[in-house]
């Protein structure tokens, strides 16, 4: 399996402080790939480096086989990748259909012309574009609020309309930044069984951040650890579970030996 992502001994530090030290990983081609660390690991730094929302001060980012280390970060969206935040960010008093087609822009090729006048080519554009965002719609099971604005959702929904967002860019790579907090056991469900399809239905590519353990160890195919801005640990959820380093990290002491009393 190939890489569709790769982090080359990736540097960022803003004055004095380096929050991501010397951090190499790679994501696989049509695996759910998760990126954990306690509080303040460097993990959404490391989301905003590879996204561009972030310039690297060191190192390289290839997406795809190109090296995209300088890429514009508007530029992002086109060439495949898309995201959703750890705070909302989506737009409150839109409806859920018009979010979504918000996702669309990176495939909009209308002149000012064809807006204008709204001719065929511009109609038939209009028309593939909403067809998709209702296919969305139908995948993550909104079609019951699709006229509603977002901000009088419950949060969960708010959240799987961000998604959606994400989605009508059609990524290649979708960046996930803890889709689930905040959200009670029957969402987060949801949530899991929505990424799960992502790769199996529509074979996108996921990177996820999350800080629900039961989510990562549960649907990952591999995982990253970090902490203090450095990469501890990489494997899959039953290396990672077992690795010493990162029972320490999270908890403050190392896990005893076998045979060692506990």
């Amino acid at each position: 399996m190939t890489a569709l992502l790769r982090a080359e001994n990736l540097v960022r530090r803003f004055g004095g402080v380096t929050a991501v030290d010397d951090v190499s990983f790679e994501v696989l081609k049509g695996e759910i790939f998760s990126l954990i660390g306690p509080n303040g690991a460097g993990k959404t730094t490391m989301f905003n480096l590879v996204s561009r929302v972030l310039p690297v001060t060191s190192g390289r980012i290839l997406f795809d086989g190109q090296d995209i280390t300088h890429v514009a970060p508007h530029r992002i969206a086109a060439i495949g990748m898309g995201r959703t935040f750890q705070n909302l960010a989506v737009f409150k008093h839109a409806s859920v259909v018009d979010n979504l087609l918000v996702g669309r822009h990176s495939h909009m090729t209308t002149s000012l012309l064809g807006g204008l006048f709204f001719g065929p080519a511009t109609r038939a554009a209009e028309c593939a574009h909403r067809r998709r965002v209702e296919e969305i719609i139908d995948f993550l099971e909104i079609e019951h609020i699709r006229d509603m604005p977002v901000g009088a959702l419950p949060y969960g929904l708010q959240k799987r309309v961000e998604l959606g967002r994400a989605l009508a860019t059609e990524p290649k790579l979708l960046l996930l930044d803890e889709m689930v907090s905040g959200m009670n056991a029957e969402e987060t469900e949801d949530i899991a069984r929505f990424i799960l399809d992502l790769k199996e239905d529509l074979e996108i590519t996921v990177m996820m951040i999350e800080h629900d353990m039961g989510i990562v160890t549960d649907i990952s195919d591999h995982i990253g650890v970090m902490n203090f801005g450095r990469r501890i640990a990489y494997g899959t959820p039953d290396e990672i579970r077992a690795n010493p380093e990162v029972i320490e990290a999270y908890l403050g002491h190392k896990a005893p030996a076998a045979g060692e009393a506990r």
